[in-house]
């Protein structure tokens, strides 16, 4: 038996709030556009891309979507503390990543799986994830795996990225010139670790979209 889906839905309503883990913060989460995703194939991957890109271990997910382009948005929680110097930069933490699919209201949740992954393997309150190296989670199509070569290490556009601006964790686009492929990538919450993605579907069982949650708002939060 898995673990259920937490409520992804209040993750991307602007204003929400909830106690974080440390005592006396709270975080209030926003809504970042992240633009648009190109899928030519509709097979997504997500993944961290530092250290997954061109290696050929990221597995797309199963469910595939119509070719096309697809938003892509963020929730990002800003976390107050007791005390925090209101003139200093906000402390801000990517707590999930949505690739949207469909405006359809999401009516259920699962795991989105990669190939040879079964549920009925986990054990109780176990989850498929993929493992984060280097603080960073992305999407893209799985025939862009090979377009991004100077994406990998502590170089090239997706690090001038993210090091252009320390505080801000994301979506960020980078674009592979020769193909057009695009990817969207973002900070991993709280940084390595591993994150599950969950698939949204409506009423008819179509798509709604990917979510990736990284784990920011407690699970008491979730359950509330």
């Amino acid at each position: 038996m898995t673990t259920a889906a937490p409520d992804l839905a209040q993750y991307f309503v602007p204003g929400h709030t909830f106690d974080d883990d440390a005592p006396g913060t709270k975080g209030t989460l926003a809504v970042v556009p992240g633009g648009e995703l190109w899928l030519p194939t509709g097979r997504v991957v997500a993944c961290d891309p530092f250290t997954c890109l061109g290696t050929g271990e990221a597995e797309p997910f199963t469910a595939e979507v119509a070719p096309g382009r697809y938003r892509v948005d963020a929730a990002v929680a800003t976390l107050t503390g007791e005390g925090e110097d209101p003139e200093g930069p906000p402390h801000l933490r990517l707590a999930a990543a949505r690739l949207i699919i469909s405006d359809a209201p999401t009516a259920t949740w699962e795991p989105a799986l990669t190939a040879g992954q079964d549920p009925a393997d986990l054990d109780d309150d176990e989850m498929f994830c993929y493992g984060v190296d280097a603080g960073t989670g992305c999407f893209y199509d799985a025939a862009a795996d090979e377009s991004f070569p100077d994406c990998q290490g502590d170089e090239g556009p997706l690090w001038d990225a993210f090091d252009a601006d320390p505080y801000n964790p994301g979506p960020y686009t980078v674009t592979a010139p020769a193909t057009g492929h695009n990817l969207i990538a973002f900070t991993s919450g709280w940084g390595d670790g591993a994150y599950p993605t969950w698939l949204g579907r409506d009423a008819d069982g179509n798509i709604t979209c990917f979510i990736t949650d990284f784990g920011v708002v407690p699970d008491d939060e979730d359950d509330a």
